[in-house]
């Protein structure tokens, strides 16, 4: 009975291990903290591995393993080793973005397959284990993840891949879509146009989207019905992750005072087209050119969202040139004609359609149009973990294009996916010598998917293929079942 006791006592202890750094006073203990240590250095190293975050001369980790380190003590803290353990779980979650299949139980099969592939026991298939390991899982982790890879791929970006060395962020919003649950429903409401129990609950996301490397810098969500809930408003919370210098390219929805002059005060430059509400008349203001003149915008009233003292600081008339290329009005804080031309905003204005490229690939590429969770605090882990996977991408895509010496944008992201899913098992079950060559051959592989160059590429904004003649469904589900089972006790 002792030995069995002693005996449970030492599994029980095996399976405790602290994150963050401990010193042990007790020369006992030193052998279960490098235990601990060495067991975390391989989760670490894992992680990275599985998507092909290995230096190059180019470009280093954009995770490296003191940052990982750190942000585990910071937002888990001291965890227990099971079957999936955080860094464990973060792998099979945002695998889970980046896979086509998307479900729950795909990623406890990659678990078992994981398992019995290094000698270990199989876990269960049940995927209620994992789902309450995702629940543990601290959102704080997944966007501090996310953000460090989009920060460290702008700074890292070569100035080549820059306008005049400074960064242009793309910033534009979309919605998502979500289960119809009641909790989904309380904090993301469905359009009010639809009837309760047919429409589906709505998130706004805003983002923030580098230029140069196509990784989202930032980014927000919020519902899509009430106050201070738009576009604009979700736009404001994000100022404060632009840098001065930095260039936002936005479309005519952000053609306003007031926008324009907080990034004024940022010390951040706008181009954006013209609002169409606004008339355009060249006869006015300083004479820069041809259809090119520079004019004062009058500070508007004070509105709800704004207090007093930002009011009091927002200059009461506000410079801005306004230029008119190929027909179409263009608003930027670019003042001076000699420094920056028509021509020159009029080349940067167009690479803003960019944006609506990437947001396609994060909604259509990666599936997250329509989100899996029923609760708002999965839906929101879901978010980062989609865009941690697509940032994680991105720096795949950005480190073979440093390599091959050429643009990032050039580059197929869809291509990237499929690759990195193809080599993701044998880079995260590899070592040593294996896992770079496989690596280079990764990086080499993306580099050669090169987009082809479509110069004033039209296309009609609808579709060919005709959907299928089903009626729509114009009462809750619930009622409609109950319908068809009427019908048939009446029939029989």
């Amino acid at each position: 009975m002792i030995k069995e006791t002693k005996a449970r006592w030492l599994r029980a202890s095996l399976v405790k291990i602290v994150v963050s750094e401990i010193t042990f006073d007790n020369k006992e203990d030193q052998p279960w903290s490098m235990l601990a240590k060495k067991r975390l250095q391989q989760e670490l190293e894992r992680f990275r591995r599985q998507f092909g975050d290995q230096p190059t001369q180019a470009f280093g980790a954009v995770l490296p393993n003191d940052v990982l380190r750190t942000l585990l003590a910071e937002e888990v803290g001291a965890f227990r080793e099971r079957i999936y353990p955080p860094l464990t779980t973060l792998g099979l979650f945002v695998g889970q973005a980046l896979s086509p299949d998307g479900a729950c139980q795909d990623a406890v099969a990659r678990r078992v397959s994981e398992r019995t592939a290094r000698g270990q026991a199989a876990c269960s298939l049940n995927s209620g284990p994992y789902c309450k390991a995702r629940q543990r899982l601290p959102l704080g982790l997944i966007r501090k993840l996310a953000l460090c890879v989009g920060q460290k791929l702008e700074q890292a970006s070569p100035r080549a891949w820059k306008w005049r060395g400074r960064s242009i962020t793309l910033l534009d919003g979309t919605t998502i879509s979500m289960p119809d649950t009641v909790q989904n429903q309380s904090a993301y409401p469905q359009s009010g146009v639809q009837k309760p129990g047919l429409g589906f609950p709505l998130a706004m996301l805003v983002a923030l989207i580098s230029l140069s490397t196509g990784a989202v810098r930032s980014w927000t969500q919020g519902p899509c019905r009430g106050k201070h809930t738009g576009e604009q408003a979700l736009f404001r919370t994000l100022m404060t992750n632009l840098s001065p210098g930095d260039i936002v390219l936005a479309d005519r929805y952000y053609c306003n005072y007031f926008t324009a002059a907080l990034l004024v005060e940022r010390g951040v430059d706008l181009i954006t087209r013209q609002h169409q509400r606004r008339i355009t008349d060249f006869r006015r203001g300083q004479r820069l050119g041809r259809r090119d003149h520079r004019v004062d915008w009058i500070r508007p009233q004070r509105p709800g969202w704004m207090d007093p003292e930002t009011y009091a600081r927002m200059p009461e008339r506000l410079a801005v040139r306004e230029t008119e290329v190929a027909g179409c009005v263009l608003v930027t804080t670019f003042l001076d004609p000699e420094a920056v031309s028509a021509l020159e905003i009029d080349a940067l204005y167009r690479r803003r359609w960019q944006v609506e490229v990437d947001l396609r690939s994060i909604k259509a590429e990666m599936g997250m149009d329509i989100l899996r969770a029923k609760s708002p605090a999965m839906i929101d882990k879901e978010i980062a973990a989609c865009l941690l996977g697509y940032n994680l991408v991105c720096a795949l895509m950005s480190r073979a294009a440093a390599v091959a010496h050429v643009l990032a944008r050039t580059l197929s992201f869809k291509g990237t996916l499929q690759l990195l899913l193809a080599f993701e098992q044998q880079l995260r079950s590899g070592a040593g010598a294996g896992v770079r060559t496989m690596t280079a051959h990764l990086l080499g592989a993306i580099s050669m998917l090169q987009l082809p160059i479509r110069p004033g590429r039209v296309e009609p904004h609808a579709i060919k293929r005709r959907p299928k003649n089903h009626p729509l469904l114009t009462v809750p589900r619930d009622i409609a079942r109950a319908t068809i089972l009427n019908s048939r006790c009446t029939t029989s």
